[in-house]
This record gives C-alpha cells, sequence and structure tokens, in this order.
C-alpha cells in the first residue's frame, strides 16, 4: 500500500529508510532515527562543502532523493571546496552537531557513514571523491 500516493516519493522514503537503518546497525543505534539521520546529513555536509562544484553534483545525483534534498539543504557553491586538509578539521563538523551527546565519537561517526555511502554509491564515485581528498580525509573511508 503506498503512504504518500506517489510512486516516487514512496520509493524514496524507502530507501532512505535503508541508508537510516544500515547507519543505525553499523553505529550500534537501535531505534535511535534521529541520530542515524544527524550522523549522515553532518558527514553528508562536511563532505560535500570539501568537494568541488562538479563532483558534489555528481555524489548528489547518486543519492536517493530525499536525501539528496538534506545533502543541498543550505548549501552555498560559493567558495568552494573549503580547503580543511586535516583530519580534526573535517571531524570539528561531526564533533559540532553532537556537542550534546557525550557518547559521541565523531571518528567513529564519519567512518561509519563513509562506510554506509561506499554500500550505496558507485565504486568509482567513491574513486573520485576520495582521489580530490587530502590524505587524512582519505584515511577515513573504509578500506
Amino acid at each position: 500500500m503506498s503512504t504518500t500516493g506517489l510512486e516516487a516519493f514512496d520509493s524514496t522514503v524507502q530507501k532512505t529508510h535503508i541508508w537510516l537503518n544500515d547507519i543505525m546497525n553499523e553505529m550500534g543505534w537501535e531505534d535511535q532515527r534521529e541520530r542515524a539521520y544527524l550522523a549522515l546529513r553532518t558527514v553528508l555536509h562536511a563532505l560535500r562543502d570539501r568537494l568541488t562544484i562538479e563532483e558534489t553534483a555528481q555524489l548528489g545525483a547518486q543519492l536517493p532523493t530525499l536525501i539528496r534534498g538534506c545533502y543541498y539543504e543550505g548549501w552555498k557553491p560559493t567558495g568552494k571546496p573549503l580547503k580543511e586538509r586535516h583530519r580534526e578539521e573535517f571531524l570539528a563538523h561531526v564533533r559540532y552537531a553532537f556537542r550534546n551527546d557525550e557518547s559521541a565519537d565523531p571518528e567513529r561517526i564519519t567512518r561509519g557513514v563513509l562506510k554506509i555511502l561506499s554500500r550505496h554509491v558507485t565504486e568509482g564515485e567513491i574513486d573520485d571523491i576520495k582521489h580530490l581528498l587530502p590524505r587524512e580525509l582519505r584515511e577515513l573511508w573504509p578500506q
């Protein structure tokens, strides 16, 4: 039975639930969908802002429609990519988003989300993204 009455909307909601479930399973966050969404959104935004405009669009094209909307939310392409070259600069975005969660480990969250991203986005696109990142940021991706 259709939830929204539109196949495209139902499909993207279902795909988004799959991504969030994957993150919850990866992180051991049972029934913490909001936390998984925050992790996904934050890591995607931090990654997006480190990519060229062209690569940002190429990654966005592979995301489910609903996640794509979150990905582009608040994006201002002027001044991109950011010149963050160090792991701690990148992780600071996640640390800030989870500032009220003392149990949050920004590096573990980032690695978990990137692992799920690697599962759902083509290998070629992931390779293109990694190629653009400095070594310290590439090292956050799963092997």
